[in-house]
């Protein structure tokens, strides 16, 4: 098992991120809070889960040790695989999971992309004694440059390719998104666009 891998960011996109130790580049599985948190850094150092399937080995990668404690529980969820996991660590800070897991808000977990009621349910009733706020969890947000709709608009619409949407839905739902508001983040806008699809 791979604990972490620290080294130079060489590509990161909201969901995925090539990390460079030691002459090997690892491609890495991320969620949209670890692109926030890494987004304009030359280095990192990125915990890792490894899966290890028939058909491929995965990497997915966290910023901190609470993210990746939340995707293992999440994933240890009947029905609830790394992509949903993911999907929902996109859509939710780690702040934002704990709070919502402990109000059993099934309203929040319905909202993200591939999460029915009966799905939420089993999260809440699995996850309701195993999820405690954890000080020092990287809050939603936080700061990155505002560039050109455009570009913005390019890798909002890559990203949500990657997590699994059709390319024209997503090119909709941008454009919808960044026409109300043109000053939107790339993540903000892939956070909007998850709600909406």
């Amino acid at each position: 098992m791979i604990e972490y891998i620290k080294g130079e960011i060489v590509e990161l996109t909201p969901a995925r991120m090539i990390l460079e130790c030691a002459g090997i580049g690892y491609e890495l599985n991320i969620s949209l809070n670890t692109y926030t948190f890494y987004n304009g850094k030359p280095t990192g150092k990125v915990y890792v889960y490894e899966v290890i399937r028939e058909d491929a080995h995965l990497l997915f990668g966290f910023a901190g040790k609470e993210e990746r404690e939340l995707f293992l529980m999440l994933t240890s969820v009947s029905g609830v695989g790394p992509n949903t996991a993911r999907m929902i660590l996109s859509s939710l800070s780690p702040a934002e999971l704990v709070r919502v897991i402990a109000d059993k808000n099934e309203t929040a977990l319905t909202a993200v992309k591939g999460i029915g009621l009966k799905t939420a349910q089993r999260i809440l009733v699995d996850l309701k004694n195993k999820v405690k706020p954890i000080d020092g969890m990287i809050a939603a947000g936080g700061s990155s440059s505002v560039v050109a709709s455009s570009a913005v608009a390019e890798e909002a619409v890559a990203a949500l390719v990657m997590l699994g949407f059709q390319k024209a839905a997503s090119q909709k739902a941008v454009n919808t998104i960044l026409k109300g508001s043109p000053a939107l983040a790339v993540e903000q806008v892939i956070k909007t666009a998850l709600r909406m699809l």
